[in-house]
C-alpha cells in the first residue's frame, strides 16, 4: 500500500495505478476513526475489480461553531494499518494547506436535497462536505466513489453536485454497516459510553417499527409520532425523524415511489443519524 502526502506524491501513485489493468479507480473519502462500515466501502470497489485509494482527511469546514472538530477522533497509524490489511492500494493524507491553499476563495453552494434536516440544523455544512469532496475528485482523478447509506443525505448530495457539475464520477451508495445491536457503525460512537451504547440500538428499533408501520397502512404521521415518543422515552432528543423522497429529500406524507425514513437525534453529547427504505 501507497501513502502519499503531497499532490506530487499523489500523482505519481496514481499513475503508477491507472497502469496497472485494473478497472479505474475509485475513491472512498473518509475522516478517519475508521471501522468495519469503511472497510465495507473498499470491498465495494475491489468487488468491481477498482484500485482503491482512501483519502483521509478531518474537513474543518464541514464543522459548525461549537461542533466537535477538535475533538473528532484521530487515529493515522491504526487507520492505515486497516487499510493495508484491507488491501487498499493508496491512502491520501492531506494537510489543511494542501486542501485550503493561501487565497482559498471557491466554494461549492449546494441546494436541492441539501436544504432541510441536517442542511437546516447544521447550517454550512454541505457546502463543506460538497467543496471538500469536489477537491478531492479533482485531486484522485477517480472514476468512481463510495459513500455509506448512513449519511442519506449526504449521498444524494453529493450525486446532485456530480451530476450538475458534470464530473465524470460513478456515485456508489453502499448499505449501512450495523453492530450487532443494529446500530449503525459511525465514528463518533467512540464518544458513546456503555450505558449510551445499549441504548443507542433503540434508534434503528424505532426507525424499523415505524417502516413495518407504514408498509402495513398506518399513516405517515402517526408512524413518526409514535416513533418520536418513543426516541423520546429511550432519551434521545430528536432533531428530526421524517419520511422524505429518497433522491430530492422533499418530505412526504405518504409513500410515493422511492421513500426514505431519516433521523438524527442526540444521546447524552453524541448526535447519531439513520434512516431506513422503505
Amino acid at each position: 500500500m501507497e501513502i502519499a502526502r503531497t499532490l506530487a506524491q499523489l500523482g505519481a501513485a496514481r499513475e503508477a495505478l491507472t497502469t496497472a489493468g485494473r478497472r479505474g479507480l475509485a475513491l472512498v473519502p473518509t475522516m478517519g476513526a475508521l471501522h468495519a462500515g469503511h472497510l465495507s466501502l473498499l470491498r465495494a470497489a475491489q468487488s468491481e475489480d477498482y484500485a482503491v485509494v482512501a483519502s483521509i482527511f478531518v474537513n474543518p469546514t464541514q464543522f459548525g461553531p461549537g461542533e466537535d472538530f477538535a475533538r473528532y477522533p484521530r487515529d493515522e497509524a491504526h487507520d492505515c494499518a486497516m487499510l493495508a490489511q484491507a488491501g487498499c492500494d493508496l491512502v491520501w493524507l492531506p494537510d489543511v494547506g494542501t486542501m485550503y491553499p493561501p487565497g482559498d476563495a471557491t466554494v461549492i453552494e449546494v441546494g436541492g436535497p441539501a436544504l432541510g434536516w441536517e442542511g437546516a440544523v447544521r447550517p454550512g455544512h454541505f457546502r463543506g462536505v460538497a467543496t471538500v469532496v469536489a477537491k478531492l475528485f479533482g485531486q484522485v482523478q477517480p472514476d468512481a466513489a463510495c459513500f455509506g447509506e448512513k449519511d442519506w443525505q449526504q449521498v444524494q448530495v453529493i450525486r446532485r453536485m456530480t451530476e450538475d457539475l458534470a464530473l465524470p464520477v460513478r456515485i456508489m451508495a453502499v448499505p449501512t454497516w450495523r453492530e450487532a445491536s443494529g446500530l449503525a457503525m459511525s465514528s463518533r460512537n467512540r464518544y458513546l459510553d456503555a450505558g449510551e451504547r445499549v441504548k443507542a440500538s433503540a434508534l434503528f428499533a424505532v426507525l424499523s417499527r415505524a417502516r413495518d408501520a407504514i408498509r402495513a397502512g398506518e399513516l405517515v404521521a402517526a408512524s413518526v409520532a409514535t416513533g418520536g415518543a418513543a426516541l423520546a422515552a429511550a432519551g434521545f432528543a430528536v432533531d428530526y425523524l421524517a419520511l422524505v423522497d429518497a433522491q430530492t429529500l422533499a418530505p412526504l406524507d405518504r409513500v410515493v415511489g422511492e421513500a426514505r425514513l431519516i433521523t438524527a437525534a442526540r444521546l447524552g453529547t453524541t448526535r447519531l443519524l439513520d434512516n431506513v427504505a422503505i
